[in-house]
């Protein structure tokens, strides 16, 4: 099971700081996880300028031009939201019993490590 989810609430926690240019500080939605990468791309956070080719739709409208959209950002830069405190938390596991239709099952539950509270 993974520390950090897409949907999940993050918080950047380094890089320059806002005053300065960076998105230290800055809580946003995870929008995707890339496993194979180890990144998350975060909306809101690390915006980059991509020049795109000027095209043509099959109507005649133009296409292309300057886009801004997010870049992945490393895993380790950024952690949970605690949802009691919007404050940044780690993540831990615990195991609980579920019963369902008179059927046991044990689950893993991710939790804020600051507040207790499940996430």
């Amino acid at each position: 099971m993974a520390n950090i989810k897409k949907g999940d609430l993050v918080q950047v926690i380094s890089g320059p700081t806002q005053e300065r240019g960076g998105d230290r500080g800055k809580q946003g939605r995870v929008i995707e996880v890339l496993r194979d990468q180890d990144r998350v791309i975060v909306e809101g956070v690390n915006f980059v300028t991509k020049h795109v080719r000027v095209g043509q739709t099959q109507r005649g409208t133009k296409t292309g031009g300057i886009e801004t959209h997010e870049a992945p950002i490393h895993i380790s830069k950024v952690a949970l939201v605690d949802p009691e405190t919007k404050e940044p938390t780690r993540v831990g596991f615990r195991t609980e019993t579920v019963e369902k239709d008179g059927v046991t099952k044990t689950v893993r539950v991710r939790y804020a490590k600051k507040s207790g509270k499940d996430l």
